[in-house]
């Protein structure tokens, strides 16, 4: 039988989100496998938003991790990790919520990215009224221009100010390039290597200044594999975990599988040649043009509606599909789209009799 499918799918009802932890723990091993080091690998959460799966990569030896908003570290925080790196500069009431974070999960490193000057005194003020030490790391831009600092002598007083300031302790430098792209893997490396002499002339000029660089975090998914071999950094992929149709097609040299699939069904067929599924908006990410999802046995079908709760297809096989066909389908982007269920059903062996709470896809937990 095909990997995805379900043998007690009539109990299912959909849209949902299925989760196969047995390729999902594969896909951490090849992780692991591609860095060399548990020690090394930084994934980050942002994709997954499950305590389970932070318990996944324990058992595998890994405790560090990255997460883009205050609840998915406390999730991470609350499923055991010993180190969480909160990818995002907090402002605002976060500032707050960053210390509560350190004071209510003392056996764990929260760490946070600065790039600004004005939050890195905000951070400060907070933390020494707290009594706390906050470890930051200072976010450099390698030319996605989306957020960091450029590198120079304005970066080095700011790392300066991290390493001086009560309250606050310099962790080291973090880089993310998420521009960089491409089918071509020599043209992935050479952008990698691009971005990265940011970080290599920014460290340089760090030390040159007698300021200590502890650790350095870089990296995304497509630069994965060419960061890995940098012995003296920490890679962060997030996608690698569940996989989706948009990086398995553009990074055909990774050895990763998709963890993850959509139930759907058809619920009309309106005309001779077209069909109706349950899988709107709220059940895909749909931030990009169609295909939104690969729908297996149906890949040759062409998006023709798509809404909140319907999506509408073109085939001249509709006639094959009765009304209640179940159909599975791998998501073009799988990070949004485990955000917009609350579930996920879990299949094991071919069959789905459990269900994991998508903890972390809600803004606050506690905290």
């Amino acid at each position: 039988m095909p990997w995805y499918n379900i043998d007690n799918v009539t109990e299912i009802p959909s849209p949902a989100l299925l989760v196969y932890p047995t390729r999902a723990e594969q896909n951490i091993r090849r992780a692991i496998e591609i860095v060399g080091d548990v020690r090394r690998l930084r994934p980050h959460l942002k994709t997954s938003k499950l305590p389970e799966i932070v318990r996944m990569h324990l058992e595998q030896g890994v405790a560090r991790f990255k997460v883009a908003t205050i609840a998915e570290a406390e999730m991470a925080a609350g499923a055991g990790a010993t180190d969480v790196l909160l990818a995002y500069q907090p402002v605002g009431p976060n500032v707050a919520r960053v210390v509560r974070l350190v004071r209510a999960f003392p056996g764990t490193r929260f760490s946070a990215v600065v790039d600004d000057e004005t939050a890195v005194a905000a951070l400060a003020a907070t933390a020494v009224g707290a009594s706390v030490v906050l470890d930051l790391f200072l976010d450099l831009d390698g030319g996605m221009h989306r957020t960091g600092i450029a590198p120079g002598p304005r970066a080095v007083d700011l790392y300066r100010a991290l390493s001086t300031t009560p309250g606050l302790r310099a962790a080291g430098l973090h880089m993310y390039d998420g521009h960089v792209r491409g089918t071509d893997p020599e043209v992935r490396r050479r952008a990698a290597d691009d971005a990265f002499a940011h970080v290599r002339g920014m460290r340089d000029a760090l030390t040159a200044a007698g300021l200590h660089v502890p650790s350095v975090v870089v990296g995304g998914t497509p630069s994965f594999p060419f960061h890995a071999r940098r012995a003296d950094v920490e890679c962060g992929p997030g996608t690698t975990v569940f996989w989706d149709m948009g990086y398995a097609t553009a990074l055909p040299d990774l050895p990763f599988v998709p963890a993850i699939a959509l139930l759907t069904r058809v619920v009309s067929r309106p005309t001779a040649n077209r069909l109706c599924l349950d899988l709107g908006h709220k059940a895909v990410a749909s931030e990009n043009p169609h295909p939104r999802v690969t729908l297996f046995g149906l890949e040759d079908a062409t998006a023709v509606g798509h809404s909140e709760e319907h999506l509408v297809l073109e085939t001249d096989r509709a006639g094959d599909f009765p009304v209640g066909t179940a159909i599975y389908g791998v998501p073009w982007h799988v990070c949004p789209t485990v955000a917009l269920h609350e579930q996920a059903i879990v299949v094991r062996n071919g069959r789905a009799d459990e269900r994991w709470h998508v903890l972390a896809r809600a803004r606050t937990l506690t905290i």
